[in-house]
């Protein structure tokens, strides 16, 4: 396994995660060293950027493209991070002003 996945830098994703994976909360922490190591690796090999080299990373091509599902602890991770980034978060607020026309009740006279 030293052999797969070799990248020369370190992935951050600061569209989608600005303090990093770790201090979001979505990832455990093996998870978002895992894709901070290797993340470079999983997103050239998934978007067809790089060829695969070994046995393993023909495997995760193969999941990156739905042949089979996610077995190896990578592309689980690999899978949870893009089902992460695909869907859109809610945010809902309260305010505590009901409206412009209840500003007369509270007029001094």
């Amino acid at each position: 396994m030293a052999e797969s996945f070799s990248v020369t830098r370190r992935f951050f994703d600061d569209k989608n995660y600005p303090r990093g994976f770790a201090r979001h909360g979505d990832y455990t922490i093996k998870e978002s060293q895992t894709l901070e190591q290797y993340g470079q690796a999983f997103k050239a090999l998934d978007s067809g950027e790089r060829e695969p080299a070994t046995e393993e990373e023909k495997a995760f091509v193969q999941f990156c493209r739905g042949e089979r599902p996610a077995e190896t602890f990578f592309e689980k991770t690999w899978n949870k991070y893009r089902s992460h980034i695909s869907t859109t978060k809610r945010v809902y607020t309260l305010s505590g002003v009901v409206g412009v026309d209840n500003l007369d009740d509270f007029s001094a006279e």
